[in-house]
């Protein structure tokens, strides 16, 4: 019996985006001819260039047609002719806001082979997830200037929230526990004392209670509340610059991080630079609702100081990628794509920094595919 068919938009963008997408599709064209389901892709043009040329950051009708499709993979977004902000928030924000994705996944987890700068840590201490909330906080636009160019201007961004954010965002984050820990092994941060209570996980919030006591007091109230229906998962919390520490000090602390928007944007550059770089770092816009669509991208930048050279890394882009087809729900074929980027990472890589790989762009993709097995 034939597999499924899944439509997806992908978004090569800027600098070198369209290189690592074109290794993402590679790798996951062939997963799919191993596992028995086909990806009818379609390249929209977004970007840099087309602004450039009309003026225009997305069409009208950008959400509506990518919501005809299963999932989007982005590339990047970010072009050196064009003033910062207007192609990240006319695109990236505004496709997270119109498509309600309001989850951005980042998992840090360190492979075989890949250096961190973090002293006596390996694969073993760094393997947890950021789930941080998308589409609130003080990216929603609430705020204004005035007197602009005057000494008295004045400057104001809210940070905002309402329950009904919080508490989705939570309830992705503790079920996400109970998934990573279906075996019902216990994980990272638990103690003797938990797993003997009958704990499988820890979800630790990462806020500002003792400054931001509005927001961060509403997201503890909920934690607490909502975990009344988790009574397996363990309730933690950290201040987000003792998270910002503890990250780099004792990483195996942690299990799944929940947070707003702000300090997830943070805390995820943090965590993408502990497990090799924005080179290998992937990460996913997820809306987990029935009918919604997520978009998967490398959580790094366009690097157009790199751009038509083949040197820079697709892993992140290869990992995106892995992370769209679990969301589908072809487990099997990401769980493959990632046991064969652990064999190249461990056996064949010389460096996940671009030009020391030890491989061209291209080359790394096609390692990958090499080695994909069922």
């Amino acid at each position: 019996m034939a597999g499924k068919t899944y439509k997806i938009a992908v978004i090569a963008g800027d600098g070198t985006g369209p290189e690592v997408e074109a290794e993402a599709v590679k790798v996951v064209k062939k997963a799919g001819e191993l596992f028995g389901f086909k990806l009818e892709m379609k390249d929209f043009d977004w970007g840099g260039d087309r602004y450039l040329a009309t003026g225009n950051v997305l069409p009208d009708d950008a959400a509506a047609t990518l919501r005809k499709f299963d999932a989007v993979l982005l590339g990047a977004i970010g072009h050196p002719k064009v003033k910062p902000g207007i192609l990240e928030k006319g695109i990236l924000l505004k496709l997270r806001f119109d498509l309600d994705q309001y989850i951005n996944l980042r998992p840090v987890k360190l492979y075989p082979g890949v250096e961190t700068p973090l002293a006596n840590k390996g694969p073993e201490h760094i393997d947890y997830v950021v789930v941080r909330e998308n589409t609130g906080d003080a990216y929603c636009g609430i705020g204004g200037i005035m007197m602009k160019g005057t000494p008295h201007e004045v400057a104001e961004q809210c940070m905002v929230y309402s329950r009904f954010q919080v508490e989705r965002c939570l309830r992705y984050a503790f079920e996400l526990v109970r998934k990573r820990h279906s075996s019902k092994n216990p994980w990272r941060g638990l103690k003797p004392e938990d797993v003997k209570a009958g704990k499988i996980g820890q979800l630790t919030l990462c806020g500002k209670t003792n400054v931001l006591t509005y927001v961060y007091d509403l997201w503890e109230r909920a934690q607490h509340e909502v975990g009344k229906e988790y009574p397996d998962v363990k309730l933690d919390y950290c201040h987000v610059d003792a998270t910002c520490m503890w990250m780099v000090k004792n990483p195996e602390w942690f299990d799944v991080i929940v947070t707003g928007n702000l300090f997830g944007d943070i805390i995820t550059d943090l965590g993408a630079i502990t497990q090799g770089g924005m080179g290998i770092a992937a990460g996913g816009n997820i809306n987990p609702d029935k009918g919604g669509i997520s978009m998967f991208e490398p959580i790094g930048g366009s690097a157009p100081k790199y751009t038509g050279m083949g040197v820079i890394n697709p892993m992140a882009a290869i990992c995106s990628g892995m992370m769209m087809l679990d969301s589908l729900g072809e487990a099997k074929a990401a769980a493959a794509i990632e046991k064969s980027v652990m064999y190249v990472t461990a056996n064949k890589m010389k460096s996940q920094a671009a030009g020391k790989m030890g491989y061209s762009t291209s080359q790394v993709g096609d390692l990958v595919v090499a080695n994909l097995k069922k």
